[in-house]
């Protein structure tokens, strides 16, 4: 099985590369988030590649980094999420986006993605929202956004920092996601995250989450 190739990228096309390794060409289809990361034909490059048999048709997928490999196999652990369609989401949403879509069972975010309905985005989130850590699938921390980790905003840790502490305690991350931001888009100013994970176990324990 092909796990990484390193070489020249020697045609770009619109859904794929090719890749010259030493005088073999190989096509690997890839996200569009992946073909933006890529340099240049003639340019040297590596590819985190999965592999995939079927019917006897060997096909190539390319990932610029390891995380979105890893998006890309537990996406298609989904019945209904083939190949396509898992480079169909990681095109459409951001590592972030579908981390959050998750978390929240926001099914129409997911449906942003070509060849994903109602009922496939359902799915989706049904079989994943539970996969789903703070930052991502198990073993997986997702592709970074331009600027790296340090792009993310004080307010941004101050909330994960709160949601990694209210599921550690057992409550569904989901819910713990919907309740930490309505009290930030509540809140005047940014909350420390004692004062975030105070405030949500006040209205968990009461109920109020749901209203």
């Amino acid at each position: 099985m092909i796990a990484k190739l390193k070489g020249l990228i020697d045609t770009r096309l619109e859904d794929s590369i090719i890749i010259d390794v030493q005088g073999v060409g190989y096509q690997l289809f890839c996200s569009n988030q992946t073909l933006s990361q890529l340099p240049e034909v003639g340019e040297a490059c590596e590819v985190q590649v999965e592999t995939i048999m079927r019917a006897e048709q060997l096909t190539l997928f390319g990932f610029a980094t390891p995380e979105e490999k890893g998006w890309f196999k537990l996406l298609t652990t989904v019945q209904g999420v083939g190949a396509r369609v898992g480079l169909a989401l990681l095109s459409a949403l951001s590592a972030n986006d579908l981390t959050n879509a998750l978390l929240a069972e926001d099914k129409a975010m997911i449906t942003r993605a070509d060849g994903v309905g109602p009922k496939l985005a359902g799915r989706i989130v049904t079989e994943l929202k539970d996969k789903v850590p703070q930052f991502g699938a198990p073993g997986i921390v997702p592709f970074p956004s331009k600027g790296g980790a340090e792009a993310a905003s004080p307010l941004v840790r101050t909330k994960d920092e709160a949601l990694s502490a209210l599921t550690n305690l057992g409550y569904r991350r989901a819910e713990a996601h919907d309740v930490l931001t309505r009290i930030l888009q509540s809140h005047e100013g940014e909350p420390s995250a004692e004062e975030l994970i105070r405030a949500a176990l006040k209205l968990l324990s009461t109920g109020s989450a749901a209203l």
